[in-house]
Formats: C-alpha cells, structure tokens, sequence
C-alpha cells in the first residue's frame, strides 16, 4: 500500500476525548487478558501431548560433518527445528523463512538458557544454505536433510504430482499447495538414554511463533497492511534486498 493511501486512511480513524480512549482501552484489556489466559491454556495442552519416539536414523550434513539427529541438539534436551524452505538448485532461500530466520540469533542467546537448542533444517545441499548463510550473516545452525526423508516425513515436502493434482499432506489435512516445499517448525525431546522424540510440529499461520516481528507490528495503527496484497507476505523481502528506508529526522534537529 502506498503513503497516500495509508495517510488518508490514518484522516478517517476516529479521534476522541481521553476518558473514552480510556473506558475503550479498558474493554480491549478484558479481551487480551482473555486471549492470554487461552494462551496459557493452549500452551498446557500442547506440553501434556503425547510423544512419539523418532525410529528413523536420519543422517545430516553440517559443517562439522554428518551428524545424527540427537547430535543437533548440541547437549541439550530439547530441539527446535525451523522447516527452512530452500530445495536443491534454487537460487536462495525462501524468503518469508529468511524473514524468520532473521530472529535466529537473537533468540538463541535466550533459549540456550532454558535448555533449548535452535536450528534450520533443509534440503539443499549444505553449500548452497552455507553460500546463503554467508550472504544473509546469519550464525544459527543450519543443517542439510538432502538425501534423507526428513522433511517429507515431517510434513513439509511433497511430490511433484501431489502439488499438480492439489492433494499435499501439508498441516494435518490434504490440501492444494503451490509448491513441493512448505514452511514448519517441529520439536524434538532427547532423553539421558540418547533416545529422540518428536513432541510437536505446526505448520501455515503457525509458524508466526518465529515471526518476532509480527507482534511488533500488530500492536501498530496501521497493523499488518496486508490485506490489499496479492498473499500476506508479499511485502517481504531478503533483508538485503529492501529498498533503503527514509531517513529518521533528528529528534532535536533546530
């Protein structure tokens, strides 16, 4: 959406006196402590799901050389595995996964503290993700699944003929999907016997739990400002591939 358009949409948002801001905001409070505490409760429900323990030997490559799946975790007991979309021979990766993956590092300087390891997971060959790796900066781990099941196993990769005939396993249902690869986040349990479970995975809208951004720009006026676009992501770029942004004024330029 252009500026024009967002500015003369902004002219048309009510404005009112500060007591009924307030008696409004007060209303909107009830419904976000609301959503919180189903946040809370969502969040139970998925900690008691029921495990199922990884039978498969999945071998990756990493810049360390071929490693297991429990080997991933780097020591600790629990895994999260962003579904990177990068297939081999493309040119880049996907880049709403790249626009997750921008949170990456940050994050895992906090996660690292509650026993959680974060990592990327593809299946284009490791020097294609490491070429990317080097052009995006990121540092985070990011390991190739090429030549395994992994991702088709976990429900991010689909046949060629699946995507044509609209019928790909994708997000716990069988649905038309425009591509062979599809975003996802999965987590793995790894217990003091080496033994590896698989505890959850989601899919669409879900993987936004990586989005940090997201919420940022939820809590804006203009929000999203997504819904005059051809799909919600189409205003996202590789993060060295947006236009420069206009430059701040000085707060006390005189």
């Amino acid at each position: 959406m252009n500026t024009s358009t967002i500015e003369h949409n902004a002219t048309r948002h009510p404005v009112v006196a500060r007591e009924q801001w307030l008696a409004e905001r007060l209303a909107l409070l009830a419904h976000e402590k609301e959503l919180t505490r189903l946040h809370d409760q969502v969040a139970r429900a998925r900690r008691a799901l029921p495990w199922v323990r990884v039978e498969k030997d999945y071998v990756f490559d990493t810049p360390q050389g071929p490693r297991g799946l429990a080997d991933l975790f780097a020591g600790r007991r629990q895994l999260l595995v962003q579904h990177f979309m990068f297939a081999p021979g493309w040119e880049e990766g996907c880049k709403s996964c790249s626009y997750m993956a921008d949170h990456h590092d940050g994050a895992n300087l906090h996660l690292a503290q509650r026993d959680i390891t974060l990592i990327a997971v593809s299946r284009a060959p490791l020097a294609e993700l490491e070429r990317f790796r080097r052009r995006m900066g990121w540092r985070f781990p990011w390991v190739s699944s090429n030549g395994t099941s992994f991702n088709r196993d976990f429900g991010v990769t689909f046949s060629a003929e699946e995507v044509a005939v609209g019928k790909a396993p994708y997000n716990y249902t069988v649905q038309a999907f425009p591509h062979e690869e599809a975003p996802g986040i999965s987590v793995f349990y790894r217990d003091d016997d080496g033994t590896v479970f698989h505890t959850y995975s989601r899919y669409g809208r879900g993987v936004e739990a990586m989005m940090g951004a997201y919420p940022l720009i939820d809590l804006t006026p203009l929000g999203r400002n997504e819904d005059d676009l051809s799909y919600p992501m189409e205003w996202v770029r590789h993060h060295d591939r947006y236009a420069p942004a206009p430059e701040a004024a000085a707060c006390c330029a005189g």
